[in-house]
């Protein structure tokens, strides 16, 4: 394939990524994205707690789940003649 064909070709997968971007708007999901807006600041920081109690419960859980398999099951099974 030519440089120029390559070319040609690159250009025509760019204005195809555009359109679909283009037509988002146009969609089911247009009505979304028109009523979305920026969020306030204190939008913004009551999510990002949220966010970041729900990582360190789940982080927790897997913590307490390595524990009781690596400390307290081998001391039940041992403990059992196991």
């Amino acid at each position: 394939m030519s440089e120029e064909g390559l070319i040609a070709k690159a250009w025509k997968i760019q204005r195809r990524i555009e359109d679909k971007i283009n037509n988002i708007g146009k969609g089911k999901y247009g009505r979304v994205l028109k009523m979305a807006r920026k969020p306030e600041p204190d939008d913004y920081s009551r999510t990002a707690k949220i966010t970041g109690l729900g990582i360190l419960l789940i982080g927790g859980l897997g913590f307490a789940i390595y524990i009781l398999s690596t400390v307290v099951a081998p001391w039940i099974a041992e403990a059992l003649g196991l």
